[in-house]
């Protein structure tokens, strides 16, 4: 009984170190953010040239 005990506390040891699941973590969280730039950049860049197409079409 004793051992097995050891063997889930160093189990459980083990999966505090590991780092691996952390860093995945973390790029899909900077992959996350860079996506809603992106995302906003596009929906601002799309109005302002809608609105500079309206312009020009309204002075021809």
């Amino acid at each position: 009984m004793n051992t097995l005990i050891t063997k889930i506390k160093l189990s459980i040891a083990r999966f505090y170190k590991n780092e691996e699941g952390v860093t995945a973590i973390e790029y899909a969280l900077i992959a996350a953010l860079v996506a809603v730039v992106i995302i906003g950049g596009a929906t601002l860049l799309g109005t302002n040239l809608n609105t500079l197409f309206t312009n020009i079409a309204g002075k021809i």
